[in-house]
Formats: structure tokens, sequence, C-alpha cells
């Protein structure tokens, strides 16, 4: 079963049609938000919300395990992440959408294994490659038919939050290689991977980052960006679903 983890912007799913909504209980606590199953494009999918519904999770605080765990319990074995960002790549203007390749991981303080003291074995997974690329192409595919502008790959930056980052820190994740700059893309993907599940992204630019304008980032600017870029995020989905 395929399965759309939403995120600012994002708590309900356009053309989704549930057939059921509950909360699931894992060995990691409750997740963010009752996993709603239903049809889109007349598939089955299941849809989480990982700030809760109404939006009230900050990203330090959502129970990564237990939302990956939950959707790993119900079946779901390809499972996408929309994602708001910071662009820093010169393509990834306000409301403009990545579907990125690589993870550099600046959290800290996250439950962000299952591999803890409770675990029955210890395992290490390969993250050399942190999405499926075959997802990923799918992704692309879809943006494609669809008409969608979209970067290509590019390295997500995974950031601490929930305050935005200053001047200084977008030039050292410049450095590092980094083209987009959100803070929930860890520890999410590492546990997919742990579970055996394909997981890609698509990430929505909503402001430049920090120091890259002269303009300072405002909430408004952000909600315009996401009203603007999340109808692309829909059309990608809508097709991926249909044609997947």
């Amino acid at each position: 079963m395929i399965g759309i983890i939403g995120g600012t912007g994002l708590t309900t799913l356009p053309g989704f049609e549930t057939n059921s909504s509950d909360w699931l209980n894992t060995p990691y606590g409750e997740p963010s938000s009752a996993i709603s199953i239903g049809t889109l494009t007349g598939q089955k999918l299941a849809f989480l919300s990982r700030h809760g519904n109404p939006h009230s999770i900050p990203p330090h605080l959502i129970n990564y395990r237990a939302n990956i765990a939950a959707l790993k319990q119900i079946g779901v074995t390809r499972l996408i992440a929309v994602n708001a960002v910071g662009g820093i790549h010169a393509k990834l203007g306000p409301a403009e959408v990545s579907i990125p390749d690589q993870i550099i991981d600046y959290t800290y303080g996250r439950e962000h294994t299952l591999y803890d003291a409770q675990a029955e074995a210890l395992e290490h997974i390969d993250f050399t490659h942190p999405y499926s690329e075959e997802l990923r192409q799918q992704l692309c595919q879809c943006a494609r038919t669809e008409n969608v502008h979209f970067l290509d790959g590019g390295v997500y930056a995974a950031t601490q939050g929930p305050r935005l980052e200053s001047a200084a820190e977008i030039q050292r994740i410049k450095r590092d290689g980094g083209d987009m700059v959100g803070m929930t893309g860890m520890p999410e993907a590492a546990l997919a991977r742990e579970l055996d599940i394909q997981y890609a992204s698509i990430a929505l630019s909503v402001n430049w980052c920090a120091g890259l304008t002269e303009s300072l980032i405002t909430m408004e600017d952000i909600r315009l960006a996401l009203e603007a870029g999340m109808n692309k995020i829909t059309l990608i989905l809508q097709r991926f679903i249909s044609d997947y």
C-alpha cells in the first residue's frame, strides 16, 4: 500500500476519500495523527499528518518512530513524504519543487532509530542512498507528465528547528553541499529504511534561506508560497497514485 506523510501545508489531501481513520498504538507510542485509509483516483492509500491535525507538533517533538512504525503496521510498503523547505539552490525559489536524492543530518536529541536498548538485535542499515531511487524516478516522471517544473535531485539539509536558521548557518550548509533546508527529513528517512519501506520526498520551497536575499523571512510569505506551490504537489501525487 502507498502511504503519504503530509507536512506543513498538507494536513489533508485534496480528492482523498476516507474510508476509515484510526489512532494506532505502536511500541514507540502514538503517531502524530490518526491514520486515514481511503482512495485517491481509485487507488487505496494511507495518509498521516506529520505535525498533527490541526498543525500543532513542532519538528523536534514529532514522534517519528511511532509514525513510521504505524504506517508499517498497516501494510505501507511505499511512502511519499511531503516536506516544506527553504531554498538554497538557484532553482529553488519560493513555490518551486524538488525531488531530492541526498540528505545531510544536522538534527540532535531526536529518537532517531529503532535499534535502541529495546530492540531484539542491532542492525546497521546502508544509507548511501537515503531515498528510494525507484520511487524518485517515478515521481520525476509524474512531474514531467504534469508539466510541473522541478529540480531532479538535490541535497536536503535537515536542521533541528523550530526556529529558522541564521545567515551564517545557511552559508555553512551551502559550503557543505546543501541545496535546501528542512526540519523533518530526518530521522524519518532513516526509520523508513530500518523498516524496509521504500521512501522518497517531494520538497516544496517556501522561502529563500536566511541571508540569500536582503528581505527578512515572514510567515505570511511562507503561507503564500505554500498556497502557490501545493497545487503542484497535489498534481504529482495524484499522477503517482494513479500510475503506480
